[in-house]
């Protein structure tokens, strides 16, 4: 197994994420992505010795990553992922924290290393799971989906037009006795289903994202793990959301926008509306700066928003 260093992990928005938390030096703060812990580093070192952090991870290699910090005692890390938080933290005596942050994206050592079958750009086990000891790979859902199942998770993951051709070519290898088994081949197979492509974008690229999102369930746990987090902001708390692709940014907008405005139960038209529980602060794009150094920012977007007072 590779070293954690081998290919290391560049931060996105690493300043403004942290900004963006207003630390305070006795607060407690959840990093529902520790990834190889540029965000959580940068966070510790904005708070004092009486601050918490607690950590989330499915990717056991990240949490290995963890190590260096566990000497640490404001520090702690949890290998699970962030829609586990409201129960993770509540087991640890933990009711309430003044920030969460969130990078939706999959780190470079995950990217870049062949054996996860995150890229097509190596040939390796087509796996895909952020959290290697558990759930279905990808391999494994091509091996049984429908055509029509494979059809919609690339097409509503991917955001890929040309998903049904995709699904019948995966569909029509299966049945001639040679399921996809390899990124490789996976890449293969959609290059000759997909007709044409932006410039400068692999064929593949849609269908692994789409594959990788279905396959940990990405969508699913950013809808639970928003609530969750608003759920344990304390008043004046702050979320902070990375994320990379429009799936995710259009669900965390729609849940910032939807908590930012007060609700009136069509039930009962005349009793008051529910008082809005998120305050919308910020949209926050990498600078060209951050771009040209680092590729992979520029489809990144960070949203703010702060916890607002509550009636008890």
């Amino acid at each position: 197994m590779p070293g954690s260093d081998a290919w290391p992990h560049v931060p996105v928005l690493l300043a403004e994420a942290i900004d963006a938390l207003a630390p305070r030096p006795d607060g407690t703060y959840v990093d529902g992505t520790f990834g190889r812990g540029g965000h959580a580093r940068a966070l510790l070192a904005r708070l004092g010795p009486a601050a918490r952090l607690i950590a989330f991870d499915k990717d056991p290699q990240a949490v290995a990553a963890a190590a260096p910090l566990a000497a640490d005692p404001r520090f702690s890390i949890v290998h699970a992922g962030f829609a586990t938080m409201r129960e993770a933290l509540s087991s640890r005596g933990v009711a309430r924290v003044d920030g969460v942050l969130l990078d939706l994206g999959v780190s470079s050592p995950q990217i870049d290393d062949p054996a996860r079958g995150f890229s097509w750009r190596f040939d390796a086990p087509l796996d895909m799971r952020m959290d290697p000891s558990r759930g279905e790979t990808a391999a494994d859902f091509l091996a049984r989906a429908d055509e029509r199942t494979i059809a919609e998770v690339i097409r509503d993951h991917g955001e890929e037009r040309f998903a049904v051709p995709i699904a019948k070519a995966l569909v029509a290898r299966r049945e001639g006795g040679q399921p996809v088994r390899t990124t490789a081949e996976l890449a293969a197979v959609v290059a000759r289903a997909v007709k044409t492509r932006e410039p400068g974008q692999d064929p593949a690229t849609r269908t692994f994202q789409a594959l990788r999102i279905r396959v940990n369930a990405e969508l699913e746990e950013l809808e639970q793990g928003l609530s969750a987090a608003l759920a344990l902001l304390s008043p004046g708390g702050r979320l902070a959301v990375i994320s990379f692709h429009s799936l995710e940014d259009r669900i965390v907008k729609t849940f910032i926008a939807r908590e930012s405005r007060d609700v009136v139960d069509r039930r009962a038209p005349f009793a008051p509306p529910k008082p809005l529980r998120l305050r919308a602060l910020a949209r926050i794009r990498p600078g060209a700066a951050e771009v040209a150094a680092n590729p992979r920012a520029r489809s990144a977007i960070l949203r703010v928003a702060e916890r607002t007072q509550v009636p008890a």
